[in-house]
């Protein structure tokens, strides 16, 4: 890639970001473990009755919470409320959360007009661009061997996605839907998420905004969009006519408050490994979901989990072995 802009280069932050110290490789682990085990709970925790809404609201009050108690346990709460303006937070974690909104809603449309090998191949581009954006926004470099890794990781993403959606068949769409509800709507959503996830980790490093008060915002923000949502939506109409708890059990709560914490550990990802690193996890996870069903369904992981295992190790090590140095003069 040519050298930074001035502005990227302003905005560059410290190498830490470059070598992760004990604790976030911690959040990592949490995360990776959080991300691979939250299918199963969701699978065996949440009945068929539940409202898909009910469990998106309560999570986002989850991570509030959470956030609040974490801030308010490190001292920062009346200081950082005392700061807060709705400029700075729209700023932070307003754009990125509408960009995020747009994007599953672009995704959702996808989904129903793509074939599954079609749209897990395509999907798995948004960790390109988190790439490019995290250089342009940032200036962050990547090594050719840390492309080479970013190339693997991508591979083995496809692998993991084409083995977990073999047993659906094609859309049997046709080309032009195909192409404008297809193809186009779930690249725009990998470009949206690249670029979400780089303005997170912008506000976090360069403008310091904290991952938690970052966190508090975008749950309010997408809440707020949710529940717009329901005035004539169908789960809007489940809720006035069932209850918002319609389908709850006491173990519902045990994918709700996971979930939670996984929100807050992706915000302590971002802010300290940064975007490209969150997609490792992510992909990391697939494996991770793999192992927990042979263990505790007695599913064995498919050819192409057996496959994508290597690459995403040797992806993981040459990533963190390789960064960018720059040349001297």
């Amino acid at each position: 890639m040519p050298s930074a802009t001035p502005a990227a280069r302003r905005n560059k932050v410290p190498s830490k970001t470059n070598a992760p110290g004990a604790r976030v490789w911690l959040y990592l682990a949490l995360l990776t473990l959080q991300y691979g085990a939250q299918p199963l709970l969701s699978k065996r925790f949440v009945g068929q009755d539940v409202i898909v809404t009910t469990l998106v609201l309560s999570c986002e009050v989850a991570k509030v919470i959470c956030a609040l108690i974490l801030l308010a346990k490190e001292g920062r709460l009346k200081s950082l409320y005392n700061q807060w303006t709705l400029v700075g937070s729209l700023t932070a974690s307003g754009l990125p959360a509408a960009i995020y909104a747009l994007q599953n809603s672009l995704l959702q449309i996808s989904y129903k007009n793509l074939d599954s090998l079609t749209f897990s191949i395509l999907n798995q581009t948004k960790l390109f661009f988190t790439a490019v954006f995290t250089y342009l926004i940032l200036g962050h470099k990547q090594s050719v061997k840390q492309v080479g890794a970013l190339a693997m990781l991508i591979i083995a993403a496809v692998l993991l996605s084409v083995g977990e959606s073999s047993g659906r068949g094609s859309s049997g769409t046709g080309t032009d839907q195909v192409l404008f509800h297809g193809i186009i709507p779930v690249m725009v959503a990998s470009v949206l998420s690249g670029f979400a996830s780089s303005l997170c980790q912008w506000a976090s490093q360069v403008k310091k905004h904290t991952s938690y008060l970052m966190t508090i915002e975008m749950s309010v923000v997408g809440s707020l969009c949710l529940l717009a949502s329901t005035y004539k939506s169908p789960d809007g109409e489940a809720i006035r006519k069932y209850g918002f708890f319609h389908g709850w059990t006491a173990w519902t709560l045990l994918p709700t408050i996971s979930n939670a914490v996984g929100g807050i550990l992706v915000g302590l990802v971002t802010a300290h490994a940064g975007g490209v690193r969150k997609g490792f996890v992510i992909v990391s996870a697939l494996l991770v979901t793999a192992m927990l069903q042979f263990i505790f369904d007695g599913k064995p992981p498919s050819l192409y989990c057996l496959a994508a295992l290597p690459l995403v190790i040797s992806s993981i090590f040459i990533y963190q072995k390789y960064p960018y140095k720059k040349k001297e003069d």
